[in-house]
């Protein structure tokens, strides 16, 4: 016999603007990775590493521009640029057959 429990979430307004914050700059960070990774394969140049796109989101957060970035956990942003690395590689793996998808 299985077990299932149902949870319901009721944020507080201040936790709902917490959130909202965290899923914005995971959001803009993933959507960054991306597009460097393309910006390369565009341009022919090698492939950017994890390594190097976490020191540009370093450099960003550091700027004027995207020191907002700095307000939120620096795991919700490494995690976003984690998932960008796996949907990359996923997308070429299934142009190429390696995956379905």
């Amino acid at each position: 016999m299985q077990l299932r429990y149902r949870y319901r979430l009721c944020p507080t307004p201040g936790q709902q603007n917490a959130l909202a914050q965290a899923f914005g700059c995971a959001r803009v960070v993933f959507n960054d990775a991306i597009a460097a990774r393309e910006h390369a394969r565009r341009a022919g140049l090698p492939y950017p590493t994890d390594a190097e796109l976490s020191k540009a989101l370093t450099a960003a957060k550091k700027t004027p521009e995207r020191s907002w970035l700095g307000e939120v956990s620096s795991v919700v942003l490494q995690q976003a640029l984690a998932d960008a690395n796996t949907a990359y590689r996923n997308f070429f793996a299934s142009l190429t057959g390696k995956r379905q998808g």
